[in-house]
């Protein structure tokens, strides 16, 4: 399994909105495909995935905040 965490965005950056899922629970994803868009009050940003598999679970929805490390989602 594979988590994917909000990374680092950049300084002073602390938490970002997810603003759109790509893929949904059960989708193949492949590593390096954008899986999720967020917001910040500064720039939009998209997350690839860092492991090819299914989407297992999406634990941050659309719409939602999020901090830098948090687990956004699940691949199996």
């Amino acid at each position: 399994m594979s988590n994917v965490i909000l990374p680092e965005l950049g300084e002073g950056i602390e938490k970002a909105t997810v603003a759109f899922w790509h893929f949904r629970v059960g989708d193949q994803v492949s590593e390096g495909d954008d899986i999720v868009e967020l917001v910040t009050d500064k720039a939009t940003f998209n997350v690839s995935a860092t492991a090819s598999g299914r989407v297992k679970q999406i634990l941050i929805e659309e719409g939602k905040p999020a901090q830098i490390g948090q687990v956004l989602a699940v691949i199996e």
